[in-house]
């Protein structure tokens, strides 16, 4: 009786201890907030290029200070939909159907239902996770009366109130999304799986300011005290601009210009709430783009007036030179990450998902993040150890490049996007261009005949990569398609 009496006292004890340090465990998790600007080039950060940079964001270089800055980061795409499908995956967009381009809503989502998401990889872990702006992976609605699939008429077409959604972000992971699909879209105002209202564009941004802080405070308050991962894909600076009526005229570079101060004050309302709320110490803010600068922003007035949207970087949104998908990464976690440092690692959108499982012990779910290395190793000054050999570039015309090292493999003649050359523009250049980053971050001097074997190297590693089904070692994947075409234009085009 005694012995059995001390074993069920024994057990209680154990049992007690292990509850207790799976609630501290629960407890210490860090909450994640993770802005990503539309559009936002890397010289439009003042902080990031102090002399080329005329657009004050003081709140982002606030970041900066307290923070770490990744110099060398890209986004999986120089354009929207493939890099948010990388984001949220950890996974290359041209491994699906979408090879070139932007998805245009209406049609179902591009993140199949059984493929893992950062989102409910999160809420695995006892994670409350938000989304809070733009999707643009696709998504269908239901016609609120009849339940069937609604038709895209026009570019212009809004989806009915009341419209109800099957396959959007609370379908991929998310417990709450408040938010809009895309661009032409973003008159419709979704709530969770169904949209509420229709109102002018201009008003979406304060829309995202608001509902960002709420959330904030409203995770402050929970009973629950889950850590929660607020993922805020703004819509700004990209088109349409609209900045705010306080807000027009204030950078005296034109409406881009105000537009990125408008989504720099949102920056600094979020890291508001996120202070005022006692939050600061436990929650790791996320910076980025999804993207270089837009041609929309008028880029040749603005550096008539000194600014260099792109910091010398050559090229724009939707080019596979660096301009294109080069993009601002910044991370703060008080008293962990030390304040005003930097990493010189190259690391791609595409590793937010490891990152995230090393931040909080939880392995990587079987079948995910084939494209995704973890960072966390540089943000405490450590080199990032990989099996992943390069980072794969990708164009809005479908265009890949591979960079390794200082090295820049590009299989095309122009900028594989919209700038001068364009590939329609090139026909008689070389089919492939070959930069020395480091020395060259400008990539003025095309060394493609100069170092054959360097050529030689990146293809085959770039060819090992695509046709592979994963650029990491790990479980063998396959594409979502059996052809991606390499060459695109030039010589080798097959």
């Amino acid at each position: 009786m005694i012995k059995k009496i001390i074993q069920t006292g024994i057990a209680f004890v154990l049992g007690f201890l292990s509850f207790c340090t799976t609630a501290q465990t629960k407890q210490e998790q860090p909450n994640i907030v993770f802005i990503l600007c539309d559009d936002l080039g890397y010289g439009d950060v003042q902080s990031l290029a102090p002399e080329t940079s005329k657009i004050k964001t003081p709140h982002i270089d606030q970041l900066t200070r307290e923070g770490m800055v990744f110099t060398d980061a890209h986004s999986g795409s120089s354009v929207c939909t493939p890099t948010r499908y990388g984001i949220m995956t950890g996974r290359y967009s041209w491994r699906t159907e979408l090879q070139r381009g932007v998805v245009q809503g209406f049609a179902p989502d591009l993140i199949k239902e059984d493929r893992p998401t950062i989102a409910n990889f999160l809420k695995n872990q006892e994670y409350h996770t938000a989304i809070i702006g733009k999707w643009h992976l696709n998504f269908q609605y239901l016609d609120p009366i009849t339940k069937t699939a609604i038709e895209k008429k026009s570019r212009k077409s809004l989806p009915p109130i009341g419209s109800r959604i099957p396959d959007g972000p609370v379908d991929r992971g998310f417990d709450y999304y408040h938010g809009f699909h895309h661009a032409g879209d973003m008159k419709a105002v979704i709530e969770n799986d169904a949209v509420i209202l229709h109102e002018d564009e201009i008003n979406m941004l304060p829309r995202l300011t608001q509902k960002s802080v709420e959330y904030i405070n409203n995770q402050a308050k929970a009973k629950e005290g889950k850590p929660f991962f607020l993922y805020v894909p703004l819509g700004s600076p990209h088109t349409p601009i609209v900045p705010s009526k306080e807000w027009q005229g204030k950078s005296g570079l034109g409406d881009y210009a105000d537009f990125v101060m408008q989504t720099d004050a949102t920056v600094g309302a979020i890291s508001k709430a996120i202070e005022a709320n006692g939050l600061s110490k436990n929650t790791i803010v996320i910076f980025s783009s999804d993207n270089g600068c837009s041609k929309a922003a008028n880029i040749p007035n603005l550096e008539r007036q000194g600014h260099i949207v792109s910091a010398g970087y050559r090229g724009s949104k939707a080019d596979l030179w660096d301009g294109g998908h080069r993009v601002p990464f910044i991370v703060k976690w008080p008293n962990k990450i030390a304040s005003g440092s930097t990493s010189k690692e190259l690391i791609c959108l595409t590793d937010i998902f490891a990152s995230l499982s090393d931040i909080t012990g939880a392995p990587m779910p079987a079948k995910s993040g084939e494209d995704s290395v973890s960072f966390l190793p540089a943000l405490f000054g450590n080199p990032i150890h990989s099996t992943r050999m390069g980072v794969i570039h990708h164009s809005i015309s479908g265009h890949f490049a591979y960079r390794k090292g200082p090295w820049k493999l590009l299989l095309a003649q122009g900028s594989g996007g919209w700038s001068s050359p364009s590939e329609k523009e090139s026909k008689d250049m070389p089919h492939v261009q070959l930069y020395d980053i480091e020395n060259d971050p400008a990539e003025t001097t095309n060394l493609y005949e100069k170092h054959p074997e360097i050529v030689k190297e990146l293809l085959l590693q770039l060819e090992s990569d695509v046709f592979n089904g994963r650029a990491t070692k790990g479980q063998a994947s396959k594409n979502d398609i059996n052809k991606i075409v390499l060459w695109k234009s030039g010589k080798k085009n097959k």
